[in-house]
């Protein structure tokens, strides 16, 4: 059975997601704040984490970012908080989704169930993809670049498998994002943006002058070809 741990410190709420998810055939793990939350992922290893930006002492960003340092758990952000600019903030920090209080308690379940098959999918031994000195295990989940084992999230991964498949392809950022998320509830396509953003980080020596992820400007996003140019500024 898979455990998801639900960080939220309004009980009413918890209460309700613990129900719908239980319901759903998961086992639930509640914490209160992002002390408790931190300690019982560390602890109980979940599956997956829905977690509350707005949370008393530790805010959920830093919550995020402390996950981050050691685990690619994937991270269902839930919270009030429906700003453009805290989404990209939480999605730029490593969170895979973000679902906006009021919510439907069946596409919170939705999300956590697709970002779940992200990571099974993952799993799967299929094959190895080599483009350059980018090597990309699909069935071990497992990115070198350069030589540099490199550690991503199950939708950075997702990402940067679909890319990889198809090198020089242009792809828009709503058939990443449909790649990505396997359902478009809520069609959000800043969301590729804070993802590239952050495979350049962890991937390319210089983020600036990307050599492996190539920005078409207008369009979407595409990897690059053994021996292309590297992009200034994007």
């Amino acid at each position: 059975m898979r455990t998801i741990l639900v960080v939220e410190d309004e009980p009413q709420i918890a209460a309700l997601v613990r129900d719908y998810l239980e319901h759903a055939g998961f086992a639930v793990l509640l914490a209160g704040d992002g002390e408790s939350g931190l300690a019982a992922a560390h602890a109980q290893r979940p599956d997956a984490v829905i977690l509350d930006l707005g949370l008393p002492a530790i805010d959920g960003l830093d919550v995020i970012r402390a996950l981050r340092r050691g685990s690619p758990v994937p991270i269902v952000v839930l919270t009030a908080r429906g700003d453009e600019s805290d989404r990209v903030a939480g999605l730029e920090l490593g969170a895979d989704d973000y679902v906006v209080k009021p919510f439907s308690p069946k596409e919170l379940v939705a999300r956590v169930r697709a970002v779940l098959r992200r990571v099974e999918a993952a799993a799967r031994p299929t094959d190895r993809v080599v483009v350059g000195d980018l090597d990309v295990d699909l069935g071990r989940h497992r990115v070198t670049a350069g030589g540099r084992v490199v550690t991503l999230t199950p939708t950075e991964f997702e990402l940067l498998a679909t890319l990889v498949r198809e090198p020089g392809r242009v792809f828009t950022r709503g058939q990443l994002l449909d790649a990505v998320h396997g359902f478009s509830l809520e069609t959000y396509e800043r969301a590729i943006d804070g993802h590239v953003k952050n495979l350049r980080r962890k991937l390319e020596p210089d983020p600036g002058a990307p050599r492996y992820i190539r920005t078409v400007h207008g369009v979407g996003y595409a990897l690059a070809e053994p021996g292309a140019a590297r992009e200034p500024g994007a």
